[in-house]
């Protein structure tokens, strides 16, 4: 009864937070302040809507513990929990490893192409099968070595019986055209409720290459929808139009590093703007969402992105967008038992201000937003929830760590543990700033 009564009390408080938020462009009022006060980059600038900048300080006030599960990893890029408890990790430089559920890192799987590992490339995100118990088959996407350059590849492959090799490896994605650089390959992966595998993409950054993200010829800037085999949906939007490519799904997309199913079955992406312009969107069949013709925040020089405005009709509108910046990646929405409190929220790791995001959404629109694990200053690159609801974390950095973050442990538990996980338990009450 308690418990209920003050998750009434929550509800009440957030919907007073969010109609404050409401008749403010910033985003916040005295009553309800926003999270973000510092000043944005692009101040001429301002929200097509009350709330999609700057939302109210939320805190949940949650007493999690976090494990360190693993470390010595380079660059882990992504993470995927499995059955029973043990989780699969890869690494930027083109590795891919098991981590068990007491910790312990795993070889090397066998049987991972090549990666072309510069810049912002190399092995990157990693998916399980719907019937991964049945098929044990693994996707994941990377950036391909190719002649003339490289690209966002996806490939899938069976795990072996032993956990060691990848067989019946088969690239069913190879995006085009290919380009010599070394950014913005997007590379999310995630299946939906329909059993189709979503990807997502960038437009390679470099501005001679950004027109692509508004163009049908290529699968740039896109999110993209392919069934399990590589085989395109009939009822894809673009399928049967002259010069368009069919896999395409959304297109006008900058670099999305994030995407995620919400529990009513629908696609979220949060993609990097630049200097101010982080988005988190809505992916809706067939929409453009703008880039490089609609966006907001400016240029790393500090000029205006070039031909470029923050609406336009036609275009969609970002429901939320980050101006300075969090440079997203990774996003899982929360639907676990082991935080009721966050159930319904939206966490996305933040690689440039080095924390998890959490985002709470009231009817399609972000009510609030929290930053946890600020003290430890580490680059979120991923964030994944486990199958009891803990949540799983890789830090971008040469010396990467697993981190699995669980409800907090009376004294009585953390004794319990062995001396070599004690060290790596940190205490944390849901509110670090």
């Amino acid at each position: 009864m308690q418990t209920c009564r003050a998750a009434f009390i929550a509800m009440l408080a957030l919907m007073a937070c969010a109609g404050s938020a409401g008749g403010q462009t910033s985003g916040g009022t005295d009553a309800c302040p926003p999270l973000e006060t510092r000043a944005p980059n692009a101040q001429d600038q301002h929200p097509a809507f009350p709330g999609q900048t700057r939302a109210c300080v939320v805190q949940s006030n949650i007493a999690f513990d976090v494990v360190v599960l693993a470390t010595g990893l380079e660059q882990p890029w992504a993470v995927e929990p499995l059955p029973g408890g043990d989780v699969l990790v890869t690494e930027k430089p083109g590795r891919m490893r098991i981590v068990s559920a007491k910790g312990d890192l795993g070889p090397p799987i066998v049987g991972v192409p090549a990666v072309d590992a510069r810049g912002q490339g190399g092995l990157l995100d990693v998916a399980l099968s719907p019937n991964f118990a049945a098929d044990r088959t693994i996707y994941w996407s990377y950036a391909e070595p190719r002649r003339g350059g490289n690209g966002t590849t996806v490939a899938r492959g069976v795990l072996s019986p032993d956990r060691r090799s990848l067989e019946q490896v088969r690239v069913i994605l190879r995006t085009i055209p290919t380009y010599d650089g070394t950014k913005h390959y997007g590379s999310r992966l995630a299946f939906g409720p329909d059993g189709m595998l979503y990807v997502t993409t960038g437009e390679r950054s470099d501005t001679p290459m950004r027109v692509h993200a508004q163009r049908l010829d290529n699968h740039l800037g896109k999110v993209l929808r392919i069934h399990p085999d590589g085989s395109v949906p009939k009822d894809n939007p673009f399928v049967g139009q002259p010069n368009a490519l069919p896999e395409i799904w959304t297109l006008g997309h900058r670099n999305i590093q994030a995407a995620a199913f919400d529990p009513e079955g629908r696609l979220w992406v949060v993609e990097h703007g630049t200097r101010g312009g982080d988005e988190l969107n809505l992916i809706v069949k067939g929409k453009n969402y703008g880039w490089p013709l609609v966006a907001y925040g400016e240029e790393y020089s500090g000029e205006p992105i070039a031909g470029a405005v923050t609406a336009r009709p036609g275009f969609e509108q970002p429901v939320y967008y980050w101006d300075p910046v969090i440079a997203p990646s990774g996003a899982q929405f929360y639907t676990g038992d082991a935080f009721p409190a966050w159930r319904g929220s939206l966490f996305v790791g933040s690689l440039k201000e080095r924390r998890l995001v959490r985002l709470v959404l009231v009817n399609d629109r972000v009510a609030g937003e929290e930053h946890l694990l600020a003290d430890r200053r580490q680059r979120v690159r991923d964030v994944r929830q486990g199958a009891g609801g803990e949540l799983y974390v890789v830090t971008d950095k040469g010396n990467g760590e697993l981190w699995k973050i669980v409800p907090k442990q009376s004294p009585g538990d953390i004794s319990s543990k062995s001396s070599d996980k004690l060290s790596a338990v940190r205490r944390h009450d849901g509110a670090d700033r």
